[in-house]
């Protein structure tokens, strides 16, 4: 986004260069008897000798003025055409590039060559100067335009480490052909080039960008009306403060005809001059939408403010916004506009900060099951109300984050909800089994696993082992942990695959319970409370309905909630993430021979008696004498052996 904005504003040091100009064989001169002069502005003032044309764009006055008279049917020709396509087409790296000769000639200003001064459509008036001097061996654009209609092209630059320069060559290196500027770097010779033109006036060194003005009138209803009257005697003349804001009137009507509707309310239309009271009439058009959504954030947080458009008070506390989510078309409009409305209201002394959102993320498209984009052309459009109906609104949107990366989209898919609804009627039946199989009478407070009362639950049939709660420990801390950061990172997808191996792992634990005799233990319990709390902002609905019945059975009173969006996030317990056990590598004489799990915690003389009673220790010394045993804790075990 940054970029791309930065492409917009287009800052570009470089050059400006002067050309007079020859026509009919007359040098053509300006209302002041001084020599008309054409001046391009260029980043490669070391190309200036490879110059061969000049181009104008076609829409330019100066094009007419330079139009000699045997030229002047195809010249306006050609400008009627120009005008026909978008600026966008015109600057197109794909589009053939077309011209033609205005019979105006360029005046090199270094070797007093005439150059053809031509109209072609891919310059373009609003951008720069609206004149280009053209290069052909040395940017594209010229080159393909010079082989199109036969126009010399002249080399000057060449490559400064001999590798392959094939024409057009766009890149620096040494000047060639050049005279006394000829073995010159490119970057030396571009100052050396416009340090000679400069004395006469026909160079000098300049910072030029592509920003153009922003055209906020539109001709439309929806918008703020422009505070402007147009009266008859005294001019344009803004409305006055103490009668802002001018309102939209309702009795317009809605035509096609290209017009503002306001033009066609009489009442607002006709009003009194401010400056002398005489008749006058009010702005027709509304403002550019994206004016008043440059600002609205900061209406948001005092919008009851009758006096000021907000108090620079709770604007400094409440903003700049921490998270903009919001598609990537506006980079270079919306969100360019609110950084500069933002930056303006800071220097009038209006808030204090300098940008409006301090993070952005662009959301990616959701697709039709076709892998098009959405349209009602297509039949590929999905319809939410039928599948909140079928699926409930929290299915809607668990599908809407699990399904697609959030920043790219992708398409649509009935079975990734139908898998979703599942995941939810899991997640239920957890709830339900943990609540069933509570022991009775110890909650809340009650006892943890380790002195839990008699069991509860009938014994299975056959003994069975009993659950590992550090594992359940682990999954539950694990998913607390990823489902934070991966939130945070706006990857909910994965943050939803998280969650689900917390449902699995807390599953698989309350049936080894249950296989046990073993009723619900507080570590499972705080397991699938934490395992709601996750789910809480994904699916909302079905969390509450969730939450109220755990909190019931599992929390003092004093801990709980009206509701799940009042309790506190969960934290990860760091010590529940260290593992009790570690890999390690058993070498014998630095070769790896087998891996062995020690203790975490376990010291040298520990893992020294584990490895040595290891049967495959054995037989790697059997008729050998240990030398030295090297631990390197939690890495490798090394057996110096002779």
């Amino acid at each position: 986004t940054k970029k791309i904005q930065t492409n917009w504003i287009g800052r570009s040091e470089g050059a400006e260069i002067a050309f007079d100009v020859v026509r009919d064989g007359r040098p053509l001169v300006d209302g002041e008897g001084k020599p008309l002069r054409l001046h391009v502005f260029t980043t490669r003032a070391d190309t200036l000798l490879g110059a061969t044309y000049v181009v104008v764009a076609p829409e330019s006055e100066l094009c007419a003025l330079l139009t000699t008279d045997n030229r002047r049917e195809a010249v306006e020709g050609y400008r009627e055409e120009a005008r026909r396509i978008s600026d966008i087409d015109r600057m197109s790296t794909v589009r053939e590039k077309t011209g033609v000769p205005t019979g105006a000639e360029a005046i090199h200003p270094l070797t007093g060559e005439r150059l053809p001064i031509w109209a072609a459509d891919y310059v373009i008036a609003g951008y720069g100067t609206g004149c280009v001097m053209a290069v052909p061996a040395h940017d594209e654009r010229d080159y393909d335009f010079a082989v199109k209609y036969g126009l010399p092209v002249r080399r000057v630059i060449r490559s400064a480490d001999g590798s392959p320069d094939d024409l057009p060559f766009v890149e620096d290196g040494v000047l060639a052909d050049s005279g006394a500027f000829s073995g010159m770097s490119s970057e030396e010779a571009r100052t050396a080039i416009v340090d000679r033109l400069r004395p006469d006036g026909h160079g000098e060194q300049r910072i030029q960008y592509r920003l153009r003005d922003w055209l906020v009138s539109r001709q439309r209803y929806w918008g703020a009306p422009i505070p402007m009257v147009h009266c008859p005697a005294c001019g344009v003349v803004p409305v006055p403060e103490d009668q802002l804001p001018v309102t939209l009137p309702y009795d317009v009507e809605f035509t096609p005809d290209g017009e503002s509707p306001l033009k066609k309310s009489r009442a607002f239309m006709e009003t009194a001059c401010p400056a002398c009271g005489g008749p006058a009439t009010r702005d027709p058009d509304t403002l550019d939408t994206f004016v008043c959504s440059s600002w609205y954030q900061f209406r948001y947080v005092d919008n009851q403010n009758e006096t000021l458009p907000f108090g620079k008070a709770v604007v400094d506390r409440m903003l700049p916004v921490d998270k903009y989510i919001g598609g990537s078309e506006h980079a270079a409009m919306h969100l360019l506009y609110a950084r500069f409305v933002t930056r303006a209201l800071r220097d009038m002394g209006w808030l204090s900060f300098d940008e409006p959102f301090q993070s952005l993320v662009h959301q990616g498209t959701i697709l039709g099951a076709d892998g098009q984009k959405m349209s009602k052309s297509r039949g590929n459009t999905i319809s939410p109300d039928d599948l909140i109906a079928k699926f409930g609104s929290d299915g809607f949107r668990m599908y809407l984050g699990f399904g697609f990366a959030y920043t790219e989209g992708g398409p649509w898919s009935d079975d990734g909800l139908k898998a979703i609804a599942k995941f939810l009627s899991r997640i239920e039946r957890l709830v339900e089994e943990t609540l069933r199989q509570a022991p009775a009478g110890s909650w809340p407070g009650g006892p943890g696993d380790a002195d839990t009362p008699a069991p509860a639950l009938p014994p299975a049939s056959r003994p069975a082992p009993a659950p590992d709660v550090r594992e359940l420990r682990y999954a539950h801390h694990y998913a607390i942990r990823a489902v934070t950061q991966d939130a945070e990172r706006f990857q909910f997808n994965t943050s939803i695959s998280r969650m689900m191996e917390l449902q699995t792992a807390c599953s698989r634990h309350l049936q080894a319970r249950a296989d046990a005799g073993v009723p619900c233990g507080r570590e499972l319990a705080e397991a699938v409370l934490d395992l709601v709390r996750l789910l809480a902002p994904f699916a909302p609905h079905f969390a509450e309905e969730m939450w109220h019945p755990l909190q019931e059975a599992f929390l003092p009173p004093a801990d709980r909630v009206d509701s799940i969006f009042l309790s506190a996030w969960p934290t990860a317990d760091p010590a529940a993430l260290a593992r009790d056990l570690v890999e390690i590598a058993v070498q014998v004489n630095g070769t790896v021979k087998f891996r062995i799990d020690i203790g975490s915690q376990a010291d040298e003389a520990e893992v020294r008696e584990q490895v040595l009673g290891d049967a495959r220790t054995a037989g790697l010394l059997s008729g050998r004498s240990l030398v030295k045993f090297i631990y390197v804790r939690g890495r490798l075990a090394n057996l110096v052996v002779r």
